[in-house]
């Protein structure tokens, strides 16, 4: 009967005994807002004028790509860590 505590069926009072709670930040990212600050253009442009559309998509395509292209490298380094 003493051996509830191992198969997690203990009372509350054990959970978080002597640690904190972490607080975790999160930031939320805009790319819209980085690239048109990137290219110095206001949404109202990229409304009225499609060469600025244009423009502001390629850009956001690049950023796609290179995200895209980070993440893939991340996933491969954790597949392929060299242990020493």
């Amino acid at each position: 009967m003493s051996d509830f505590g191992s198969l997690g069926l203990t009372g509350r009072s054990s959970l978080g005994t002597g640690s904190p709670t972490r607080t975790e930040y999160v930031q939320v990212q805009h790319p819209l807002h980085r690239i048109l600050g990137f290219c110095r253009r206001t949404i109202d442009d990229v409304v009225n004028s499609p060469l600025v559309k244009n423009e502001v998509l390629g850009y956001y395509k690049v950023y796609r790509q290179v995200r895209r292209g980070s993440e893939v490298q991340e996933l491969e380094r954790q597949w392929n860590a060299i242990e020493l």
